[in-house]
């Protein structure tokens, strides 16, 4: 067996390709705002690539570099200005409290990353719409959302309209607020039963059939078990010194995808996948793009 590789970059781009047909049928051509704060090199390539995206589908890019003591202000600025219809903060900026605070400082109706509390909660209770009639969709924050994309891509879904992971087992390798947490959560309300991992030790996510949101228990699961009967492998883990996945440590036939930006997967994974996507790249600004064109069409339906 050889695996098919996925090139984010080829999902990215038929994703794009809707998004700018969407933004051709809005009256107002859409503004966001990015912040950088300091010269962070992946922060400052994650703006390059909002700028380059953003370019791509017709959408206006403003980035704006204020200094730390000033980005509470600038951020609610922003937030408040008519004419910006979405925000884009590039973290981290200070420690991670004080960017936990900076996150709830974003208006809800423009943050394209889909990180404020206001989300959090809808995405965990399982919450797809934030209105009676069915016609706001919630906002997913932007990597989490990329990686279900392209696990779509992989043929990972395939059970029923409502549980498309129904009878799925995945095993998450990273528990962050930002990315491991929600997709471990995204996955459950799925369908899929989720052994996640993070230093603290291990967690199961399992859909909770009947009731919003999903079922959250520890488990003295090992890594070896988990690897073996999962289905789904995602790993992020941004360190050299996380032991890389082996072909002959995951079941035959798995999907593997890797967020990090550092490798998590040896060379022979290949040789035991399906499917190995090997980066999430321009997919999770894909993925702010589609969000700010959502955040316009909720604003204007509820007026």
């Amino acid at each position: 067996m050889t695996a098919r590789t996925i090139d984010p970059a080829e999902l990215a781009e038929s994703i794009r390709a809707e998004i700018r047909a969407d933004l051709a049928a809005i009256p107002d051509r859409l503004t966001v705002v990015g912040f950088l704060v300091d010269g962070d090199r992946p922060a400052r390539t994650y703006a390059e690539y909002t700028r380059r995206a953003c370019a791509e589908v017709g959408i206006d890019f403003d980035l704006r570099t204020p200094r730390a003591d000033d980005i509470e202000t600038a951020v609610r600025d922003a937030s408040a200005d008519e004419g910006v219809h979405g925000v884009f903060v590039y973290y981290p900026v200070r420690d991670p409290e004080r960017d936990r605070w900076l996150r709830e400082l974003v208006d809800p109706r423009k943050d394209v990353e889909g990180l404020h509390s206001f989300w959090s909660r809808c995405l965990y209770e399982n919450r797809r719409f934030i209105d009676d009639a069915g016609t706001r969709r919630a906002v997913l924050p932007c990597t989490p959302l990329a990686v279900m994309k392209l696990l779509g891509e992989a043929g990972a879904f395939r059970g029923p309209a409502d549980t498309p992971l129904a009878s799925v087992k995945a095993c998450v390798f990273n528990r962050s607020e930002i990315v491991g947490r929600p997709l471990a959560a995204m996955l459950a309300n799925d369908g899929a039963e989720v052994t996640s991992f993070d230093l603290g030790g291990s967690l199961v996510f399992r859909h909770a059939a009947g009731i919003q949101g999903h079922h959250v228990d520890a488990v003295a699961v090992d890594r070896a078990t988990a690897l073996a009967e999962a289905d789904v492998v995602v790993t992020g883990v941004p360190s050299r010194d996380f032991p890389l996945v082996r072909a002959d440590e995951i079941k035959p036939g798995a999907v593997c995808l890797n967020f990090s930006t550092m490798k998590n997967f040896a060379d022979d994974i290949v040789d035991r996948a399906s499917v190995f996507v090997p980066r999430v790249g321009s997919m999770t600004v894909t993925m702010a793009m589609r969000n700010a064109v959502r955040l316009y069409r909720n604003a204007r339906l509820a007026e």
